[in-house]
């Protein structure tokens, strides 16, 4: 049986809800101690992980000895004081004991847990490499360690506690559903996931999880979309005799390069910029064109995979087929100009994402 939900994740700004300067600092000091702490945790967890994953390996064991990566309370061939799991846990959380909220530590855990289990293999052959953290990574977090959702009229904004700081909702010109959504959270209409806060240039960002019902239309699975990703056009989709080119070149590439060369004239202009407060100063002008491109791509790549999707609603395509499209990736791989400046793989997601809310079924060739 299909699973009937599926999950969502947006972005939103947060402030520390206090009054006072010093008190919103101490607290944005706390949020980044949690964030180095979680960093290190997540280096020391997912290296425990491989060193037990690879034990036979590093201390070259005949093929006679046997063991189990077990505890060897519960089993005569174990090796561990505890649980596998247990143990790596065990380990940050005797490291950084008071530094860092348990939850944390045990969400990290278990997502770290999930995603090795998925790529040992990889690591036994030597096909991927460890998992190497950032020092601005996400940490996350449960609902046990945030209080319950409300609304303050005063402010308009959405407040709740994270491990006793109060954060509260900027969602400033809100276009999207981030308000619709927390209103039905607010209102137990919506299950809140394990989340994650990223901070970043003194800010904070949220990024909630919301467990959401998949959209119910009308499908007919025999009904087949087939749908290519060109040069020509971004999306050409084909339902028996209709055909239907979503964008074009002109739109897409040429205005994406029209940025870039502005771009390359702001570096160029960087050397005569005044100078004064810095770096941040002088590169102003090509951080905003460059925030420019990568808004102009989100959005239009949204908008191209919202109308595919919409196309194969409307004749009522309940499968979508995406032709060629391992032949192509291929080339893009080798082609410089395409994967700098096509997309393929983003726009790719995108449609992967729209499908399965709409319970289009994806079909990748």
């Amino acid at each position: 049986m299909a699973n009937k939900t599926m999950k969502l994740t947006r972005k939103i700004q947060l402030l520390v809800d206090l009054p006072t300067k010093e008190e919103r600092k101490e607290a944005m000091n706390t949020l980044y101690q949690w964030q180095n702490r979680a960093y290190r945790a997540a280096n020391l967890m997912v290296t425990h992980l491989y060193v037990q994953e690879m034990i036979k390996d590093f201390l070259y064991l005949s093929e006679e000895v046997k063991y189990k990566l077990a505890d060897e309370k519960k089993d005569d061939l174990g090796i561990l004081n505890g649980s596998r799991i247990h143990t790596t846990y065990r380990v940050v959380s005797n490291r950084f004991k008071g530094e860092i909220p348990t939850n944390i530590l045990t969400n990290l855990k278990s997502s770290l847990y999930s995603s090795f289990n998925k790529e040992k293999l990889e690591y036994w052959k030597g096909e991927r490499s460890l998992k190497n953290f950032r020092r601005d990574m996400a940490f996350p977090f449960d609902t046990e360690g945030m209080s319950k959702i409300t609304y303050n009229e005063e402010n308009r904004a959405f407040c709740f506690r994270l491990f006793k700081i109060p954060l509260k909702t900027y969602l400033g010109r809100d276009f999207s559903d981030k308000r619709v959504l927390l209103e039905r959270v607010m209102n137990g209409e919506l299950k809140l996931c394990t989340s994650h806060i990223k901070l970043k240039d003194g800010k904070i960002f949220w990024l909630p999880v919301f467990e959401i019902e998949k959209e119910k239309h009308e499908l007919k699975p025999e009904v087949i979309a087939e749908a290519t990703l060109s040069l020509e056009y971004p999306i050409i989709v084909k339902i028996g005799r209709k055909k239907h080119t979503i964008g074009t070149r002109e739109e897409f590439l040429y205005r994406r390069l029209a940025i870039q060369a502005a771009i390359k004239r702001a570096k160029h202009g960087v050397t005569y910029a005044r100078s004064g407060k810095g770096r941040k100063r002088k590169t102003k002008a090509l951080t905003t064109f460059r925030d420019t491109e990568r808004n102009y791509v989100h959005n239009r790549l949204h908008v191209y995979s919202r109308k595919l999707i919409d196309f194969c609603v409307k004749h009522q395509a309940g499968t979508l087929l995406l032709l060629n499209q391992k032949e192509k990736s291929e080339i893009a791989k080798e082609e410089e100009f395409v994967v700098r400046n096509w997309s393929y793989f983003e726009l790719m997601t995108k449609i992967k994402y729209k499908a399965e809310k709409a319970g289009v079924e994806l079909i990748i060739d």
